[in-house]
């Protein structure tokens, strides 16, 4: 037991779990952190769709004084600015999975083929303790019922990992999805097959992950992949290693191998510490959990929101953690929908040696025209009509377009003029519907457009008379 307890304390439990007098589908008045206050959530895994940030939870229901985790339940929490929060209540729980018993753990749902894949750590009653189980829904709400009747991932899965919980699954822009999960220092990589229930290829050990312990978190920004974990060390994370902090590392390929990159999140309240990331309306966000809530503690944890930044060369800021969570992010702007950019790759008919073509979607926001802090693309010494272009493996379809002008009060100008186009397989047109493509400095210029399918999306850009062009960012949506 004493080992087991251990396992509980320093690994990320993640489940919901709801008894019926709290399942009352409510908003809660808050844009504070935490995020819920009415019970105790941990272990948050985050997802957008459309204008929607979900975040799936489990829910600690330990009594004050119980030194281990009570978890049954999943419950899921909506959001429409990042900020409020509406309680959908419980959406599955350990009965979901007929082959289980108890510990219902960290876990992640994963949009992939018109459904949604609810991936838990949960204890399977069998050989070994904790198992990885997939359940489907036709929505992010659910209904959701098990998708395989067993377990995905156990301890008899050849090279499994030393504790089998956390679960992150990623899929990449050419539709290959992978599971990374692991505990007890074990983490473990594997190709899904297109059913999202079976594993295409041996189990690997992903290699390169400095201090790993548990909690692995997946995504993909500017081309680089991203894998962010909890770490237990002592070596600049925490001064107890019963606490832990987040640390991350990026890789070219989703396999690996990793190069660590530091520490993104310090030592929370809690000693677990499981975090996940996502971007939403233009913004990235972490989602958290920490002992903040009243009556709170390591078995008692709540979900936090925080701003989420990122350097000119990719690396993460350190977040700063904070009992107000971040400012209201309605989507009204020009960050409306998921930004498409970040995945695309850039090119453009020039740009200046000592600018860079990066800026386009590195995913800044400007303080103004002349912020070059987080990269600038500029055309000088170039005249009249020059262009940049976004393409993707394969087609997306995309209804509008935001653009951030550079002007550097000297060889660059705001341009004169500027249009959309798409390539329609033969050519570049202009794209349908275009409403006016602004040229406004200091704010993102809104073109809005018809949507297109398409594989690559130019920007074409007239300067005025002896003047260059230049953009900070540029961000496509999904339509």
């Amino acid at each position: 037991m004493g080992t087991r307890i251990r396992a509980v304390r320093l690994g990320a439990a993640l489940a919901l779990v709801a008894s019926a007098a709290v399942v009352a589908v409510a908003p809660t008045a808050s844009a504070a952190n935490p995020i819920i206050t009415s019970y105790y959530t941990a272990d948050p895994a985050p997802l957008v769709v459309g204008n929607t940030m979900y975040i799936y939870a489990g829910r600690d229901e330990a009594a004050t004084g119980n030194n281990n985790f009570l978890m049954r339940e999943w419950r899921v929490l909506s959001s429409t600015d990042a900020a409020n929060w509406t309680d959908h209540g419980a959406k599955a729980n350990i009965g979901t999975f007929p082959w289980a018993g108890a510990d219902a753990w960290a876990s992640e749902v994963e949009p992939k083929n018109g459904k949604y894949y609810w991936y838990t750590s949960v204890n399977g009653n069998g050989a070994g303790w904790m198992d990885i189980g997939v359940a489907v829904g036709d929505s992010p709400l659910g209904p959701f019922r098990d998708a395989k009747g067993g377990p995905l991932i156990s301890d008899s899965t050849p090279n499994s990992s030393g504790l089998n919980i956390d679960p992150t699954v990623f899929t990449d822009d050419d539709g290959q999805s992978y599971l990374y999960w692991g505990g007890y220092w074990g983490a473990r990589a594997a190709k899904l097959k297109p059913d999202m229930v079976e594993l295409d290829g041996a189990v690997t050990t992903p290699q390169g992950l400095a201090n790993f312990w548990e909690a692995p978190w997946m995504f993909k920004r500017n081309g680089l992949y991203y894998l962010m974990y909890a770490a237990n060390d002592t070596n600049g994370c925490v001064t107890d290693s019963s606490y832990a902090c987040q640390r991350y590392a990026t890789a070219t390929n989703p396999l690996g191998p990793w190069t660590h990159r530091g520490v993104v999140l310090d030592k929370v309240s809690s000693t677990t510490n499981h975090a996940g990331v996502v971007q939403f309306n233009g913004q990235w966000y972490i989602v958290y959990h920490n002992a903040n809530a009243p009556g709170g503690g390591n078995f008692r944890r709540s979900v936090a929101v925080d701003l989420l930044q990122f350097n000119a060369d990719g690396t993460m800021r350190k977040v700063t953690q904070t009992t107000t969570g971040p400012p209201p992010n309605p989507g009204t702007g020009p960050g409306t929908g998921t930004n498409l950019a970040p995945s695309a790759t850039a090119s453009t008919s020039y740009v200046s040696t000592w600018e860079s073509l990066a800026a386009l979607n590195n995913g800044g926001t400007p303080a103004d025209s002349a912020d070059r802090s987080n990269l600038a693309y500029g055309n000088w010494p170039e005249r009249g009509t020059q262009w940049v272009e976004y393409q993707w493996p394969t087609s997306r379809s995309i209804n509008k377009v935001a653009t951030y002008w550079f002007d550097d009060d000297q060889g660059i100008d705001l341009p004169a003029s500027c249009a959309v186009q798409y390539w329609n397989g033969s050519a570049y047109v202009g794209v349908p519907g275009q409403s006016a493509c602004g040229v406004a400095g200091n704010a993102f210029n809104t073109t809005t457009f018809t949507a297109v399918n398409t594989t690559r999306l130019r920007l074409s850009i007239t300067s005025k008379p002896d003047f260059s062009t230049g953009v900070l960012e540029w961000q496509a949506f999904q339509a």
